[in-house]
């Protein structure tokens, strides 16, 4: 044991290093650690029964986490996608992939258990990525964690038919339906009294008396006492560990349990991952690989539609429901523990069995890639709703309009301007690329609408030609540039106000035609100074004075700051950065009138 650790930590820390260095997902590299170290590869790692129980702690971890986030009228909120959306997203899912297996082959009754089996996502990946990515409370994000809560209930269920198909026990499927479903709410039940009544005064004792080991010690208790009790019920470990970070969720000391809990849940996390990827025959990919690729595609592809309709039925945009088919279109790792039971009691063939297993892990290994590209791989995979018609009404309400203010990004920022402009009853047209936050702002004014503004065509249709003022106010540089490179090939004239971060590509962004360029955090500095000087008691206009020659020198007196301990001495390709850093000169010194060519410090200092 303790050898297949060592192997598998040392591994992981240079795979892992590396991927970061090619800005590639962890998760795909704990993938590949187990495939390499595993038996059909390497053989590095010999098979271990602690391993596996070992890394199962790390999906209980991540689950718990993530009840962390979900309070409880969070998730009362979601009933109806865990219950409406998940149970339809299952059904639907199990009928075709059933129809897929029959046709391979498999009986009727194993078809439809291995097909709601595959129905089921990968809870782990999903959820980690999601909340690495900063996208788990989005639309597609709640669609996604909803679903998977009903089905790590289902997986439960599943499981326990298996005996019954195989016809190995006298239960039938309609009396262990409702014994799972009792169990669950026996367990939610206990929990929500548990975290009313006896865990916050728990926490309190422990945190007077201000003791971070017993903090942490009471923290992994809890998480692994909850996992075991609804070990002993018969249930996923996991749904016990969400359960009770939910309802501990709603308590003050969310946020330091989770912090406390972090280092074990990503180690852990990680061996889980380790563990699924030494469970594939790599010799597969070579003997029958356009079959896994086949499989892997079907699956990715009949998954990921099924998911998409049901939420654009729902009454979401497009963009939503494929980015939420994205997201659960792979399989899950409740699977290989499926068609391991199944192969046992002679439900699934071996040789079907291997194939699964690897399509199942291929569409796991995927899902990261498919996560960090679901916008882009979103806008192909469907055409925006009525563009044409969509352009022909903006360019109905703008045509009366001359003389008016365009803001592309109607963010916080975007917003700000817009009611200043409402204040002084001036006319002004807004583009924004968050469909919820248009349809929010649509409802109370007219002059929202949806759009890229990097496109040409919809600068035209508000009206560039005839505007008296552009306003870019969103938040990314790179995107900031492009608009205003459209914007400029439609008018070479109209003033251009740009918003950016700070003033690192200030020349850059003059250089293409902005007007002006407001760096926040700078002019937030001199807004901070100039408050601090008026309390001081210095003259109001000699504030003003002050503010406008920095501005007019380019912000010149705000660069050169000292870094600090905090700074990355890297930049986030893991190259050294160049640091700048300020020397203040007095009237005396040697280097006063002189360029740094005429100083030829490179000689002075060797």
């Amino acid at each position: 044991m303790f050898a297949n650790l060592l192997i598998i930590l040392a591994s992981s820390l240079v795979v892992i290093a590396l991927f970061r260095r090619l800005k590639l997902p962890p998760v795909l590299g704990y993938l590949c650690v187990g495939l390499f170290v595993g038996p059909t590869a390497l053989d590095w790692v010999n098979e271990s029964e602690e391993l596996p129980d070992l890394a199962e702690m790390g999906v209980v971890f991540l689950l718990f986490s993530l009840g962390l986030e979900f309070s409880l009228s969070k998730m009362l909120a979601l009933r109806r996608v865990v219950f409406g959306l998940g149970s339809l997203q299952v059904v639907c899912s199990a009928l075709l992939l059933a129809g897929l297996l029959s046709l391979l082959g498999m009986p009727a009754d194993a078809a439809l258990l291995l097909g709601a089996g595959l129905a089921l996502s990968s809870t782990a990946i999903v959820s980690k990525e999601l909340t690495s990515l900063g996208e788990i409370f989005s639309s597609h994000g709640q669609n996604a964690i909803g679903v998977l809560l009903f089905q790590d209930v289902v997986a439960v269920l599943l499981l326990t038919l298996v005996p019954v198909f195989a016809g190995q026990s006298g239960q039938a499927w309609y009396w262990a339906l409702p014994l799972t479903l009792g169990k669950t709410v026996i367990l939610f039940v206990g929990l929500l009294l548990a975290s009313r009544w006896l865990l916050p005064r728990l926490f309190h004792e422990v945190a007077r008396s201000h003791s971070a080991e017993l903090f942490v010690l009471l923290a992994l208790v809890i998480v692994l006492l909850t996992a075991w009790l609804t070990h002993l019920l018969g249930l996923s470990p996991a749904l016990g560990a969400f359960l009770a970070g939910m309802l501990l969720g709603e308590s003050n000391y969310r946020h330091q349990i989770e912090a406390d809990i972090r280092p074990f849940r990503d180690i852990l996390l990680g061996l889980f991952f380790v563990s699924i990827g030494m469970l594939i025959d790599l010799q597969l990919f070579a003997s029958h690989g356009l079959a896994i690729l086949g499989l892997t595609l079907g699956l990715l592809a009949i998954k990921g539609t099924v998911v998409a309709v049901l939420v654009k039925l729902r009454g979401s945009d497009s963009e939503t429901a494929w980015r939420s088919g994205l997201a659960l279109a792979q399989g899950g790792e409740f699977c290989f523990a499926l068609m391991a039971q199944m192969q046992q009691t002679h439900l699934l063939p071996e040789a079907l069995g291997h194939l699964l297993l690897a399509a199942t892990f291929c569409s796991m290994l995927l899902t990261p890639l498919m996560l960090r590209g679901a916008p882009a791989l979103a806008a192909r995979l469907h055409r925006k709703p009525n563009e044409e018609v969509q352009l022909e009404e903006i360019q109905a309400q703008s045509a009366s309009l001359s003389g008016h203010v365009l803001i592309c990004g109607y963010g916080r920022v975007g917003q700000s301007i817009g009611r200043f402009l409402r204040r002084e009853q001036h006319a002004f047209i807004a583009l924004d690329d968050d469909p919820v936050r248009v349809q929010e702002a649509a409802a109370g004014e007219h002059c929202v609408h949806y759009g890229d503004s990097r496109r040409g065509e919809l600068l035209a249709a508000i009206g560039l030609d005839r505007a008296r003022l552009l306003v870019i106010a969103v938040d990314q540089t790179d995107i900031a540039m492009s608009v205003l490179k459209a914007a400029r090939q439609l008018n070479t004239q109209v003033p251009i106000l740009v918003r950016t971060r700070d003033d690192s590509l200030r020349d850059e962004l003059r250089a293409a035609g902005a007007t002006a360029v407001v760096p926040e955090l700078l002019e937030s500095s001199l807004m901070l100074a100039s408050h601090a000087l008026v309390m001081l008691g210095v003259p109001q206009q000699r504030v003003q004075q002050c503010i406008d020659e920095v501005r007019h020198s380019r912000y010149r007196l705000l660069h050169g700051f000292y870094q600090g301990a905090q700074t990355s001495p890297v930049d986030s390709e893991g190259q050294p950065k160049v640091m700048l850093h300020a020397v203040t000169l007095n009237a005396e010194s040697n280097a006063c009138g002189h360029s740094l060519v005429e100083l030829d410090l490179a000689g002075e200092l060797g």
